[in-house]
């Protein structure tokens, strides 16, 4: 019997009406329409949070996918609710949201697993995760045969990044998509959320991984997935893709009114 994961944050997080949610993302898309155009793609930055508050940034980057030969998609999240001291890929054999069940790519997970004690199969991480969950609807409406290889990082260290993107670049080939998972600071005042947020922002779109992971580390800003975006560019670094843009950023106070306490959001493309 296979084993799939059960769509967790359906009717929280998203619409759990599969009408609805195709729909939503549909009105989402046709408001965000990136101002540049890319032949290939390699990874995209996308926010995790509830669809009305960063969907619209979501699919800035989602747009870019449309008609791309992509079947195969690395999906790296943070690990919101536990600890654990490795990078997990997700053991069963699917991922479910309202409009289906999306396959693991096993033999893309094989090879990421293979001979590696950092990087294991297992449920870690998983169970009550929404930064990947999240993601995957809008893949199904952008593309039309796919799988995932859904990544937990249980720990954002130097080493374990590093390690991650050195298997990516290895794994991955030109139908191979990164999509790394992350929102930004959390609850400060809309210009001091501006201030860290910028930071982000003007690393991606000069390439430079390096540097974004020394301002995380030094806390000159923040974003919960920082790990998966500094693997995901580090891998297409090594994969001589080393082209970036931001192509959206905004806040939680865009919707709800309120900037006294805000949750950053970013797209980004690297190409």
């Amino acid at each position: 019997m296979a084993k799939i994961r059960a769509a967790i944050v359906a009717g929280y997080f998203y619409p759990s009406d599969p009408g609805k949610l195709s729909a939503e993302i549909d009105t989402l898309l046709s408001i965000s329409k990136p101002e540049i155009h890319v032949l290939s793609i390699t990874g995209i930055v996308s926010p995790h949070a509830g669809y009305i508050y960063s969907g619209r940034t979501a699919a800035y980057a989602y747009n870019l996918l449309r008609g791309k030969d992509i079947s195969k998609i690395i999906i790296i999240s943070p690990s919101h609710r536990e600890y654990f001291p490795g990078i997990c890929i997700y053991e069963g054999d699917g991922y479910k949201t309202p409009l289906g069940v999306v396959e693991i790519d096993r033999e893309l997970r094989d090879k990421l697993v293979d001979e590696n004690r950092i990087i294991y199969k297992g449920i870690e991480g998983h169970k009550d995760e929404h930064a990947i969950e999240v993601q995957v609807p809008f893949l199904q409406k952008m593309i039309n045969e796919f799988k995932i290889v859904p990544i937990v990082m249980g720990d954002q260290g130097k080493m374990f990044i590093d390690e991650l993107a050195i298997k990516i670049s290895e794994a991955a080939d030109d139908k191979t998509l990164i999509v790394a998972s992350s929102d930004l600071s959390h609850y400060y005042s809309k210009n001091e959320a501006d201030e860290l947020d910028s930071v982000i922002e003007e690393d991606i779109n000069k390439f430079n991984y390096e540097k974004l992971q020394n301002d995380l580390e030094i806390k000159n800003c923040e974003a919960c997935g920082g790990g998966p975006i500094v693997a995901m560019m580090k891998a297409a670094s090594l994969m001589n893709k080393k082209n970036a843009i931001v192509l959206n950023r905004s806040n939680s106070g865009d919707t709800t009114g309120d900037y006294s306490g805000v949750v950053g959001y970013l797209s980004a493309a690297v190409y």
